[in-house]
């Protein structure tokens, strides 16, 4: 049977460690996690996964993906698979350390923080972000978490606050690892945070592996990638059996890989993601990645952050178009000026949305989805 199990906010999330515990174990019905204060979230999970309804012997937890359609799937992870995927984290991060959770419990990338303070037999330092991650609350969370190994996983939205605070920066550059993920990282912010002395760990992985399981390009030791025509497929110890109530999706049609939407390559053995298939822009008979353009528009000291989708547009197809959070005054004809240095015509954008924030979804994944209806409305 399938268990809705409620995580609070803040420091109370400790409650459900023991639960956690058994979950490892093997002990107990699998898990649905759902945010304790969000009513209208734990409705949509619940008439989406079925809390209440069987559910295969060896499913442990089942992670709401934070999906583009609005309709979560569910990811079904056994406990070897969630045993696996702690492992090969300790292993190359150097051993088992101490924890600081700064990320929603109720996603993959903050439910592994608290797995592996588990497995660790350490107490996790929480934080509460539900009103916003703080840099001033992270120095103090960063001060109370014992040592000798301490660790950290964030994603690029609250790296960028972090380094925009001295203080929060030094508690960083203290840890023996930041992970970092559940979004690309602009090559600019990786290396303002390298400069600033934070051991940066790029992470690549999602709910169907468990988490994390490509760090800074190099696959975890229980882990498998391969490349099948541009696209990144998953297998290993970590991957999920399945989603819930979907037994015939085809990301899972071949047994033991996962087949995800990411194109990539594999070069010497250390993978790089280049996009995402299903949000390429076809303008003017051309394939634009989003993803590349952002990459060098990021590189633009104007650029604090940035997006890039495609609008329909009457004589291209789609134009390209970028919402961009700026640090300085910046006009479409620089920024156009500035892509065009590195890459095609094509792919400078056309239109420039300046914007006080970009929309998220999930673990501060990118909402482009939610973006692109905004600047189309607009």
């Amino acid at each position: 049977m399938l268990e809705s199990v409620p995580i609070p906010a803040g420091s109370a999330a400790a409650d459900i460690l023991p639960r956690l515990s058994r979950l490892l174990a093997g002990d107990g019905p699998a898990v649905l996690p759902v945010p304790a204060d969000d009513p209208r979230e734990i409705r949509r999970l619940h008439d989406a996964l079925a809390p209440g309804t069987p559910i295969d012997d060896d499913v442990a937890l089942v992670v709401a993906t934070s999906g583009t359609t609005g309709i979560p799937k569910g990811a079904m992870l056994s406990a070897s698979a969630l045993v696996a995927s702690a492992t090969a984290t300790e292993e190359r991060l150097g051993g088992p350390g101490s924890w600081l959770l700064a990320l929603p419990a109720h996603h993959i990338a903050g439910m592994q923080v608290l797995l592996r303070s588990v497995l660790a037999g350490t107490s996790p330092v929480i934080m509460d972000v539900s009103a916003g991650f703080d840099p001033a609350a992270l120095i103090e969370a960063v001060g109370r978490m014992p040592g000798p190994l301490r660790y950290t996983s964030l994603v690029p939205g609250q790296l960028v606050k972090a380094l925009e605070n001295p203080e929060a920066t030094a508690a960083l550059a203290s840890l023996d690892a930041v992970l970092l993920g559940g979004a690309a990282t602009p090559i600019p912010l990786r290396e303002k945070a390298i400069a600033a002395g934070v051991r940066l760990v790029r992470t690549y992985g999602m709910s169907e592996t468990a988490g994390g399981c490509v760090y800074d390009g190099v696959p975890l030791h229980s882990t498998v990638v391969r490349i099948d025509d541009g696209r990144v497929v998953l297998g290993g110890r970590t991957l999920a059996s399945g989603y819930r109530g979907l037994p015939d999706h085809p990301a899972f049609a071949e047994p033991g890989w996962f087949r995800t939407d990411d194109a990539g390559t594999m070069i010497d053995g250390v993978l790089s993601i280049t996009g995402r298939l299903d949000e390429a822009i076809s303008t003017g008979g051309l394939t634009v990645v989003p993803q590349v353009v952002e990459a060098a528009l990021a590189t633009h000291p104007a650029v604090r952050e940035c997006a890039v989708v495609g609008l329909p547009d009457e004589r291209l197809g789609q134009k390209v178009v970028v919402a961009v959070v700026a640090s300085a005054p910046v006009t479409l004809a620089e920024l156009r000026s500035h892509v065009e240095q590195s890459l095609d015509a094509t792919a400078a954008p056309r239109e420039l949305f300046l914007v006080d924030a970009l929309p998220t979804r999930g673990p501060g994944k990118l909402d482009r989805a939610g973006l692109r209806a905004a600047l189309a409305a607009r």
